[in-house]
């Protein structure tokens, strides 16, 4: 009985070197926590077909939003951890949910990072019908008119939802939180007047602004985007100690084989380190990074600690 199962054992180890040399060998899907359009869509959406022209296997985007993220994480830790399913995910759905809400998955315990993709400034952007032209106006109408403002977000959590928070306790000012599923509805309702601005990202809101259908008043990161160098950093607009950026990681579910995890890994980050893509989404405002499991995971517990400091200073809740 021990010989039979030793056996056994030993049997299913050497099967693991197997099946990440066969792998892949049918499609995989990648869920994208928000609506299709946005920036977490796009680079899903940038990868996807490179991984299918080396593998010569189908490489899906599923788009599942909802609950800043919650949905995907939730789909993505409860899948077979074989490496079929895998999550472009964001800050949201695997670093600030779990100090915004309830969670059935737990981002250290039940994904395994497989690189962090890149990372990026957001802009603020503001309709045309609102009287501002600078960051310091917006935060004197803001103040002459508290709870009459209003800021839209891909979701309760995301980097959108956050840097406005951050906007408002820094400044002092009172403005109207307004989520929505995903980065596209949300740009659709502030590009129409229905709300008064958004923190979007760079590669969702430059076409925006370069086409003046909203006004871009800064960016939010330490330093100017090389994208558009010509927009002021919230510090440099007057919003002392101000700075924010959002991030996008490909992950998988925990105890996925880490061989599988790591030719994932090469295969990415090979992607991103091709020209035309490292071009493409520089221009856009996305920062390609391209790291090890180890590092994005180290990333995942930094971002965790870090908001959630500034949720409970700011007073944020889901809701």
């Amino acid at each position: 009985m021990k010989l039979s199962t030793l056996t056994l054992a030993l049997a299913a180890a050497a099967t693991l070197p197997a099946q990440a040399q066969n792998y892949p060998t049918r499609p995989i899907r990648v869920l994208v926590p928000s609506t299709p359009g946005g920036s977490v869509d796009t680079l899903a959406r940038t990868i996807a077909p490179r991984l299918s022209e080396k593998w010569g296997q189908q490489v899906v985007v599923d788009n599942r939003a909802g609950a800043g993220g919650a949905i995907a994480g939730e789909m993505t830790a409860k899948a077979p951890p074989d490496g079929y399913t895998l999550m472009m995910g964001t800050i949201a759905a695997t670093a600030t949910n779990v100090s915004l809400q309830k969670t059935n998955y737990d981002p250290i315990r039940d994904f395994a990072p497989i690189t962090l993709v890149a990372t990026q400034n957001l802009m603020l952007v503001i309709h045309p019908s609102v009287p501002a032209r600078t960051v310091k106006e917006l935060v004197a109408i803001a103040k002459a008119k508290p709870g009459q403002l209003s800021f839209a977000s891909a979701g309760n959590g995301t980097g959108g939802h956050l840097s406005g928070e951050l906007f408002k306790l820094l400044a002092g000012i009172d403005l109207l939180h307004i989520p929505y599923k995903g980065v596209a509805p949300a740009l659709v309702d502030v590009v129409a007047g229905q709300v008064s601005m958004t923190f979007a990202s760079l590669i969702s809101g430059a076409p925006h602004y370069r086409s003046g259908r909203l006004r871009a008043l800064a960016v939010t990161g330490a330093k100017r985007s090389v994208a558009l160098p010509e927009l002021a950093t919230m510090q440099e607009a007057g919003v002392k100690g101000y700075e924010s950026a959002t991030w996008y990681g490909m992950l998988a579910p925990a105890g996925t084989p880490a061989e599988i995890v790591n030719k994932l890994n090469t295969e990415i980050v090979a992607i991103l380190k091709q020209p035309d893509i490292y071009e493409r989404l520089s221009q856009e405002g996305a920062e390609p990074v391209g790291n090890t499991p180890q590092q994005f995971a180290a990333h995942i517990r930094s971002e965790i600690e870090k908001w959630r400091k500034v949720i409970r200073a700011a007073g944020i809740k889901a809701g």
